[in-house]
């Protein structure tokens, strides 16, 4: 089951510089900063509501996030919905056609379980968050 939207994920090429309008600008408090390896990527959350910002930056030029910013530029990356149960979720999705590319959950930012649908699927990816 769905429960709301968790964050927005945007791709950028400088925290510390996207940081200067959500903090400075907007007035909005950033989270920890924190570097996920496995997907070679920083990340700063922020709060806004009940909900977040995702701010992601590469750490190199291998990651999903560096070739996304080399190919799009910086931008919205992905809307990212959390669900009360993860597993049975890609299961359903699974059932029912819709492409995923994760089957099984990962661990990601803030060591929540994670998996992304194809954006072939709604035009935009998706990424499920289970904390």
């Amino acid at each position: 089951m769905i429960v709301k939207i968790d964050h927005i994920g945007v791709a950028v090429s400088s925290i510390d510089d996207a940081v200067k309008l959500y903090r400075d600008g907007l007035g909005l408090k950033i989270g920890e900063i924190e570097t996920v390896e496995a997907e070679r990527v920083k990340v700063a959350m922020i709060a806004v509501g009940e909900s977040r910002i995702e701010l992601l930056e590469p750490t190199g030029s291998e990651g999903a996030i560096a070739k996304y910013i080399e190919k799009r530029g910086e931008g919205i990356h992905h809307l990212a919905l959390e669900v009360s149960d993860i597993q049975g979720m890609l299961k359903v999705l699974k059932e029912k056609g819709i492409p995923l590319i994760d089957t099984e959950p990962r661990i990601g930012a803030g060591g929540a379980r994670v998996a992304f649908l194809h954006p072939k699927a709604a035009k935009v990816l998706i990424e499920l968050v289970e904390h």
